[in-house]
């Protein structure tokens, strides 16, 4: 099939598809409101002020906005002026994105990837330039954008081997649109490798920008009160999906008493309720986070489980542990970011699938920061066994001295967008 004929046919179901898409949206937000709102940027109209010329940076979910924010900041740094197009795809991204604008910025939802809604979002927006994180490769986006005569980079790129593969079947689209970005900023050398037989050009290796996201020292602090306030040894389940909770919760029951406090702290919000029935099935007496402030109640320390049903948590989360397992690398997900966990200076346990982020994976391994486990039964036992052996200390120092050492990307990365910015974009200069 010719690269034309795969992108109508893959337009064509696009289209096809759009009334079950927005029936999904609409699902979404009766729990999540925000799903519900300004449905007309799904289409590329704009529901809020536009001012052309801003640099536009599209960070899809809550981890890509989190990863962003590292480079907005050298950015800002280097240009103060700057003035930013912020789109997102979920609603726990744009939440955490309305947190990084400044007077002049703008926020959407990126557009649905059909030719019309992204030539209206283009015409509306103006940007001078597009910078993509991680993953987002969407072809009419893509193709349009190069016909708008609009550079895109493609920023923390990303291509496990899967996905390559996965890729493969569909190079006819793919490929073509892989082309179209004008540079490919890639986490590592096998990341490049693939981007690169994927039809990807100008590739650079230039780190990991999620080694560069700030930490909240006021978060880390109240993690480590609760540690202390608990009085036992606490074992956090970090960013769990689907089909791993149960298991978990059920090797957890059969652990004699007593036991570590389980925190368990689900990757996806609209869980949270699903999550809770969990526990109460496996017999296990729960808390959730949001029942109390600050401060944890003395109830906290008589419970198996507190359900971490907060979001912007993360960093308290993994100061209150001893060790945490890794949510998604326990089935067949490839893994969740690892790398807040070391930057929190707390040890790991992985599952055996961890291919979204196989790098960073295996330097966790090899710096002592993390250990591999066979499954979820496993990984309670060895758990335990680290909570009672006296070694979280040195874990702890071998997980933020490997955090640490894989800083700078974000002015690596900062330096790459900002030469191809037009000088008339980024506003004064520092100082």
């Amino acid at each position: 099939m010719t690269a034309g004929l795969a992108r109508a046919a893959y337009t064509l179901l696009m289209r096809a598809a759009l009334p079950l898409v927005f029936a999904r949206y609409a699902g979404r937000a009766r729990r999540e409101p925000a799903y519900g709102l300004h449905w007309g940027e799904r289409l590329g109209w704009a529901s809020g002020p536009v001012r052309p010329g801003r640099l536009w940076l599209h960070a899809v979910s809550l981890g890509e906005t989190r990863a962003a924010a590292a480079l907005i900041e050298e950015l800002r740094a280097r240009h103060p002026g700057l003035r930013l197009l912020l789109t997102h795809g979920t609603a726990t991204g744009r939440a955490a994105g309305a947190e990084l604008l400044r007077a002049g910025d703008a926020q959407a939802w990126l557009p649905l990837d059909m030719p019309g809604a992204v030539r209206r979002f283009l015409r509306a927006q103006q940007p001078v330039l597009g910078v993509l994180m991680e993953t987002e490769v969407w072809p009419n986006l893509l193709f349009e954008a190069r016909a708008a005569g609009l550079p895109l980079l493609l920023v923390n790129a990303r291509l496990s081997a899967r996905s390559q593969a996965k890729g493969q079947r569909l190079a006819a689209l793919l490929h073509p649109a892989m082309a179209c970005f004008t540079a490919v900023l890639a986490q590592t050398e096998a990341d490049a490798v693939r981007l690169r037989a994927s039809g990807a050009a100008g590739v650079q290796v230039l780190g990991n920008l999620k080694f560069d996201m700030a930490v909240s020292t006021a978060l880390l602090a109240q993690g480590q009160a609760w540690r202390q306030a608990q009085g036992r040894a606490v074992v956090l389940m970090a960013s769990s999906r689907e089909g791993e909770e149960a298991p978990l919760l059920a090797a957890w029951a059969s652990q004699p008493v007593p036991r570590p406090l389980l925190l368990l702290v689900p990757r996806h919000p609209q869980r949270f309720d699903a999550v809770a029935a969990l526990v109460a099935a496996a017999g296990l007496t729960l808390q959730r986070r949001t029942a109390w402030g600050a401060a944890l109640p003395a109830a906290a320390a008589a419970v198996d489980v507190v359900l971490g049903d907060s979001l912007g948590e993360m960093p308290l989360y993994y100061a209150a542990a001893d060790v945490a397992l890794l949510g998604g690398s326990f089935a067949p997900l490839g893994g969740q970011n690892l790398i807040e966990a070391a930057a929190c200076g707390c040890p790991l346990l992985m599952g055996p699938h961890t291919y979204n982020f196989a790098q960073a994976a295996e330097g966790a391994l090899a710096a002592g920061a993390a250990e591999r486990v066979a499954d979820i039964g496993a990984a309670v036992a060895r758990a335990l066994a680290q909570c009672s052996d006296g070694g979280q200390p040195a874990r702890s120092r071998r997980a933020l001295a490997f955090a640490a050492a894989h800083r700078g990307a974000a002015g690596r990365m900062a330096q790459a967008v900002l030469e191809r910015l037009p000088l008339a974009a980024r506003g004064p200069g520092p100082g």
